[in-house]
């Protein structure tokens, strides 16, 4: 179909859907090849781009003054013929001519509008793109041909299919439809689909394929039975489909032979707007089915003008409009003159022209749903519009060699292709038309849902749209409209294996796909607190950290892995959420500091009590034969070593921890020193009463002995003091102890400066035990040696038994084991030295006379 113009574009459609080749025989010349079974839609398509272009001629502030051809050829629906009829178009020599007024023949065309389908736009462009002759496709999706360097002058206005890919994934991560089949045609169309779809997939983590299947050409009834019972026996609900219609109509048939029913079909826009499969025999199957669809628009007038359309008598069957004169035979069933043999005699009739298209039921009409149509629209116009910018470059001001433009004279495809990369425009419908650095244009799907309505009848609605920004694929769904073809009227779930529950992580099941996985609960100290199917985001960071799904995909997870809970944290009993330890420490509130705490304030008050009765009977002999200044001392030293006790109790501060182990090593020295004086003087005192000993008393005063116990008291005091300021006790959070527990304790810093502290208690208590024990055989009445010696060794047990019992004590138990050890120890030594003294003080005063402590004999009653 052809039409003169002073610049000519091609088209290339599908009019008839097969061809029949020749046999060759290579003794005589072939005969014609003849394409069979004419395509309504195909030819609206042709007629699309013929109405573009009268609309642009008629546009005075669109290619002024320049009258546009075209040249449309059918291709048949086979790559030969399709591509013979390229290079026609792109040489411009045809075996027959329509000679004008001048005998000037069909000019080459400058662009050409097509082709449909992407195995014959890849074998059409890769020659073309040598050329440069642009090509603008409508229909052809393949993701291959956005290769530039293959395919250099190759531009379509149909989103590639690997947007179409991302946005069916978009469709499967908003329902959660994470295990999926997938069937392709065996085509370019269909495997680079699969390629992509598998690509994407993995990468995004969408989900996986339970399965992948490539449908047969043709009527392959084993393969397809095989194919549909792999269907049957899958756990996957939800079938994706990139293929072509006749490939639907022969997988149909088997799908409804087996009765395979309760599958969520998505199909790709080759067949979503498919009317031969919305059938009532098929709807109990594939009704509901959800699919990417072309973008609708409006073509303004289009219909009246397909209206207007009329035959050409002139040229039947032959070079000009032999295309319409197809049609019409088709349409109204009728033949032009002169029809072939026995056609007349079979009852036929005869065209005659002035049939009217109005009073026949055709889809030619039909232009409520304009798709492929308004990307042949778009086709046009964006050739048009770059001519337009190309002819109304300033000479002097173009963009090729020598800044010169191109003019209507000497027009070259290349100087057109430059254009057309950079034309920029808004249709009638408000689309914007442009093409990025590959040739694709701005990409744009509608969402389509086969709806089943209840009188039996179809329909395609519009349910979203899926369309590119700044963010990447934004998908809108308008749930409420969507048709689901099941009993529960809710959309179906599609997962190899349920989504883990919070306080579980997956574990993948070995050798299986990894979509499919148990769940196994978290162990302590780890939770997961994320819910969902398994989807894109976690596996996409996971697998290929890809932390830019975070912000792109706002979709539910589930956990790998169980997350470890912060230091101070825990795993809550069903491992979803972290909670906060519990802090162990020597507490005032529970029962063993509340008992520590008794026992050290009775203590405190029984050596209170103790003070009060030697104070009060301070006159008496026995007070006063036990040196009452030392006792006094004594007293008040183990008071100060109940209370230090107290420092051991209670939350851990840095002052507390400073001071318990000061305050315990200075109080048990002021102790230990007071007896180990005490011993001295006793010695001192005996060793006073042999002849010739006199002498030594001189040197146990009342002032040495004060002197005595200020100096071994300072000693422990310079201890503690380098200790606090070479390496300070501290509070400290210990988590080694308990998984799920804080043992808040004061750690010592120092541990040689503990080990010193200790050890000059422990020397000054053992030269004490020593000294008492060689006084223990003199005169029992006058001495306490026996009971020094006894409160030394009660001392000395109970402090060799703390070192191991302290070190092997964890968190507050090792706090609570020295206060145990302060409290015995001190216990120990004033039951031990004052117990037998307040008892004769109190129960026999009797024996507190100065006779009875100088070995008289008391008279018993």
């Amino acid at each position: 179909m052809h039409k003169p113009g002073d610049v000519v574009l091609g088209g290339l459609f599908t009019v008839h859907y097969t061809s029949v080749f020749p046999e060759l025989s290579f003794t005589s010349e072939p005969n014609q090849l003849t394409c069979q079974r004419f395509v309504t839609v195909g030819f609206r398509y042709a007629m699309t781009m013929a109405f573009a272009i009268d609309e642009i001629n008629k546009n005075s502030h669109l290619l002024p003054n320049v009258t546009l051809g075209y040249s449309l050829y059918d291709n048949c629906g086979t790559v030969v013929i399709g591509f013979r009829a390229a290079l026609s178009l792109a040489s411009g020599r045809e075996e027959q001519f329509i000679l004008d007024d001048t005998c000037v023949g069909t000019p080459p065309v400058l662009g050409v509008v097509g082709d449909s389908s992407s195995t014959r736009s890849i074998a059409i462009s890769t020659v073309l793109g040598l050329y440069r002759v642009p090509m603008v496709s409508y229909f052809a999706t393949c993701s291959c041909l956005s290769d530039r360097q293959k395919f250099p002058s190759f531009f379509r206005t149909i989103p590639s299919d690997a947007f179409q890919v991302r946005a069916m994934i978009q469709i499967l991560r908003h329902f959660g439809w994470t295990w999926t089949g997938l069937l392709v045609s065996d085509d370019d169309y269909g495997l680079h689909a699969a390629h992509s779809f598998q690509s994407d997939m993995a990468q995004s983590g969408a989900g996986c394929l339970a399965y992948l299947e490539v449908l047969p050409w043709g009527n392959d009834p084993a393969g397809l039975r095989r194919i549909v019972d792999v269907m049957r026996k899958s756990t996957a609900r939800v079938v994706i489909v990139f293929a072509h219609e006749s490939h639907m109509i022969n997988l149909m048939e088997e799908v409804v032979r087996q009765n395979v029913t309760g599958l969520q079909w998505m199909a790709s826009e080759a067949w979503i707007a498919t009317t031969v499969l919305q059938t009532p025999q098929l709807m109990p199957y594939i009704g509901g089915t959800l699919g990417i669809a072309i973008r609708r628009g409006e073509i303004p007038g289009f219909r009246d003008f397909l209206l207007q359309i009329r035959p050409d008598l002139q040229h039947n069957n032959s070079y000009g409009n032999s295309m319409v004169n197809q049609f019409w035979e088709y349409t109204f069933q009728c033949r032009f003159a002169p029809p072939h043999a026995g056609w007349v005699e079979a009852g036929g009739s005869l065209c005659t022209g002035q049939e009217d298209l109005e009073n026949v039921e055709t889809e030619f009409l039909d232009i409520s749903n304009l798709r492929p149509e308004y990307n042949v629209f778009k086709a046009v116009y964006a050739l048009a519009y770059a001519l337009d910018d190309m002819l109304q470059c300033k000479p002097g001001g173009g963009p090729f060699s020598g800044n010169s433009c191109g003019t209507l004279q000497r027009l070259e495809s290349w100087q057109l292709m430059h254009y057309l990369e950079k034309v920029n425009f808004t249709t009638p419908f408000g689309d914007q038309v442009s093409f990025d650095e590959n040739g694709d244009a701005i990409p744009i799907y509608d969402v389509m849902n086969w709806l089943w309505l209840p009188d039996g009848r179809t329909k395609i609605q519009n349910v979203g749209e899926v369309k590119e920004s700044a963010k990447g694929e934004e998908l809108t769904l308008y749930e409420d409209k969507i048709f689901w073809n099941s009993e529960s009227k809710k959309a179906p779930k599609s997962v190899c294996s349920e989504s883990c529950p919070p306080g579980t992580r997956m574990a993948r099941k070995k050798g299986e796909s990894e979509c499919c996985f148990d769940c196994i609960s978290c162990s302590e100290g780890k939770i997961s607190n994320k819910t969902g199917w398994y989807s894109v985001l976690n596996r996409a960071v996971w697998r290929y950290n890809l932390s830019m799904y975070l912000n792109t995909f706002p979709v539910f997870l589930d956990s790998l892995e169980c997350t470890n809970c912060p230091e101070d944290f825990w795993s809550s009993p069903q491992r979803d959420h972290c909670v906060s330890k519990k802090t162990e420490f020597l507490s005032y509130h529970e029962p063993l500091g509340i008992c520590l705490t008794t026992i050290s304030l009775l203590g405190t008050f029984t050596c209170a009590v103790v003070l009060w009765i030697f104070i009060y009977y301070h006159n008496t002999p026995i007070v006063r034969a036990n040196n009452s200044e030392l006792s006094f001392q004594l007293l008040v030293s183990l008071k100060l070593c109940f209370l230090c006790s107290l420092l051991f109790i209670g939350r851990p501060r840095l002052w507390t921890c400073q001071l318990r182990h000061a305050a315990f090593g200075i109080s048990f020295v002021l102790c230990v020193s007071c007896i180990l004086v005490k011993t001295m003087v006793v010695l001192a005192v005996f060793k006073a009463s042999t002849p010739g000993g006199g002498a030594s008393l001189k040197w146990f005063g009342a002032v040495q002995q004060r002197g005595t116990v200020m100096v071994l008291t300072s000693i422990q005091a310079a201890i503690c003091t380098a200790w606090i300021v070479s390496a300070s006790p501290a509070p400290h959070k210990n988590t080694q102890y308990h998984n799920d527990k804080i043992a808040y304790e004061c750690v010592v810093g120092s541990t040689v400066g503990f080990a010193v502290l200790l050890g000059y208690i422990g020397l000054l208590a053992v030269l004490s035990f020593l000294l008492a024990f060689l006084a223990r055989n003199l005169p029992d009445n006058f001495n306490e040696a026996k009971l020094i010696t006894f409160s030394m060794l009660i001392f000395c047990a109970v402090w060799v038994a703390f070192v191991p019992a302290y070190v092997n004590s964890p968190g507050k138990y090792a706090d609570a084991v020295e206060v145990f050890a302060i409290l015995a120890s001190s216990f120990g030594l004033l039951l031990a030295l004052f117990g037998p003294k307040c008892y004769i003080i109190l129960l026999r005063p009797e024996r507190n006379t100065k006779k009875a402590i100088m070995g008289c004999s008391i008279t018993k009653t």
